[in-house]
């Protein structure tokens, strides 16, 4: 019997492309395909244009199947999938503002990333138009008896990215929050035009800094599929090492941020000192605290020796040390509990609808995890559990975090004690026709998205899909009807990207 994929695949799939199957459909397919997406029978993985073509990424959940839905729409107009799959309404709003592509009968048509300052419209699609008069910003009404609003941002106290968060409130009540992000757009994928495989991976590993390993791993792993390149064994074990590393410092920092959040600053100051030793760590074994620049398609810009190897294996050893202290100093105050526990609930069927990854869907019953969903090289052949959790709040996100420190730590052993020799790069070749490859790979926020289609051994096309596209609209849900005071609790325990999301 056929799989649901293979119904949705009827349409003219398109050759040369790994690993996962695309196929151009007609209008009655699509809608097919967004029914299936209202009646929760597959998740929307992503949705993204070109100048007159709308592509969609779904995945069956129950059996792990991707696939890519593409719809050619030359008068640029396509049948809405927000209208009955609200997930893919901001997808949508940036398609037209990057591609001039609208979605017919879609019940948000506001722009998204477009703020009115690029000097034209739609910069991507072929269809350069002049600026119009600049009209503010429509946000959503409400109304009712005692109410008031509260603008946030987009320049916030601290270091931290611009967004806008417009509060309605009653009394010290949240009524409504709705966001305005597009404050960091970069304008990556069109820069990414054009590009060869060395300066697209660079662009990469910059759409969202703490993420730099996530999104230049999934870069190359689809340049990789598109080109049927085969990377050594070593550079596929560093690969997961500086994952599991910034996932590392990433979660030890989230902890002590969101006690800070919470004016417990002592778990602040540990974690800080924790998540340094990681950077610190990390800077000495490759060269960048970040790591940046070193996944590349083919493999690794560098290797590790054995001083590397055993800098990472005592920061590894330091965290397992100290770590199980700061869990018990967070679990027995009381003080702290009575703000994370009960806070910003994320009902299960909401993480479901979304597709939330990371520890956001995992905290609210959603088990994915591409690691373990898709089983790709090394992880097939590690040991690791995912941590799922049911109570839906603050505490549980933070929970989930305090688990995947736990596993991070158990699968950089077994990486460092089962590294291969040989060499960590293969160069990556060329070929002439026009080659198609997508990856997703787990990162610390959840699962990243690169489809690219590559021609001569220049980007012809690539879009990079952060996970907070998917989480950003619900943080809208989970503040409402808490009190103002706890949305940065809610805010820092979801963490959502802004430049990942502006692109």
């Amino acid at each position: 019997m056929p799989s649901l994929i293979d119904r949705i695949l009827e349409g003219r799939e398109i050759r040369q492309r790994r690993p996962w199957p695309r196929a151009v459909v007609s209008a009655h397919l699509w809608k097919f395909v967004v029914n299936e997406l209202a009646q929760g029978r597959l998740s929307l993985l992503g949705l993204w244009g070109e100048p007159s073509t709308v592509h969609m990424a779904i995945i069956d959940e129950a059996t792990a199947e991707v696939a890519t839905v593409s719809l050619d729409c030359a008068d640029r107009i396509y049948p809405s999938v927000g209208l009955r799959h609200p997930p893919a309404l901001r997808l949508e709003r940036a398609a037209h503002d990057l591609f001039g592509l609208v979605a017919e009968g879609a019940p948000d048509t506001r722009p998204w990333l477009d703020h009115n300052c690029w000097g034209a419209r739609f910069p991507l699609g072929n269809r350069i138009d002049a600026l119009p008069k600049a009209a503010p910003y429509r946000f959503l009404p409400v109304e009712g008896d005692g109410l008031h609003q509260i603008a946030v941002g987009p320049v916030h106290a601290g270091i931290i990215e611009p967004g806008h968060f417009r509060f309605t409130a009653s009394g010290e009540t949240v009524v409504r929050l709705e966001q305005r992000l597009g404050y960091t757009h970069k304008g990556i994928e069109g820069l990414m035009l054009g590009a060869n495989l060395e300066r697209a991976v660079q662009l990469a590993g910059r759409v969202s800094g703490d993420s730099t390993v996530a999104y230049a791993y999934a870069f190359s792993r689809a340049a990789e599929a598109a080109l049927e390149l085969v990377v050594p064994d070593r550079a596929v074990f560093l690969r997961a090492l500086l994952a599991e590393l910034e996932r590392l410092a990433n979660h030890l920092g989230d902890i002590g941020a969101i006690c800070n959040d919470a004016s417990f600053t002592l778990m602040h100051a540990h974690c800080s000192v924790l998540r340094e030793s990681v950077l610190r760590a990390a800077d000495r074994a490759f060269g960048h605290r970040l790591m940046r620049d070193i996944i590349v398609p083919g493999g690794m810009t560098r290797d590790l020796d054995d001083e590397g190897q055993e800098i990472i294996q005592a920061a590894v050893d330091n965290i397992r040390l100290r770590f199980p202290a700061l869990i018990e100093l967070y679990d027995n105050t009381a003080s702290l509990q009575d703000r994370t526990v009960d806070t910003g609930v994320l009902k299960p069927a909401l993480a479901r609808q979304y597709a939330a990854g990371g520890y956001v869907g995992r905290a609210s019953g959603r088990g994915f995890d591409a690691r373990r969903a898709f089983a790709y090289p090394p992880y097939d052949n590690l040991r690791f559990e995912v941590p799922v959790l049911n109570d839906c709040d603050v505490n549980a996100r933070v929970w989930i975090r305090v688990r995947e420190v736990e596993q991070s730590l158990s699968l950089i052993d077994q990486i460092l004690e089962r590294l291969p020799e040989g060499l960590s790069r293969t160069q990556a070749g060329q070929r002439p026709e026009p080659r198609e490859g997508m990856a997703i790979v787990e990162g610390f926020r959840g699962d990243v998205l690169v489809w690219l289609r590559l021609r001569d051994g220049q980007i012809e096309r690539c879009h990079l899909r952060d996970p907070s596209w998917f989480q950003w609209p619900l943080l809208e849900a989970v503040i409402e009807d808490n009190i103002v005071a706890d949305f940065p609790l809610c805010n820092k325990s979801f963490n959502c990207s802004y430049s990942g999301h502006d692109l």
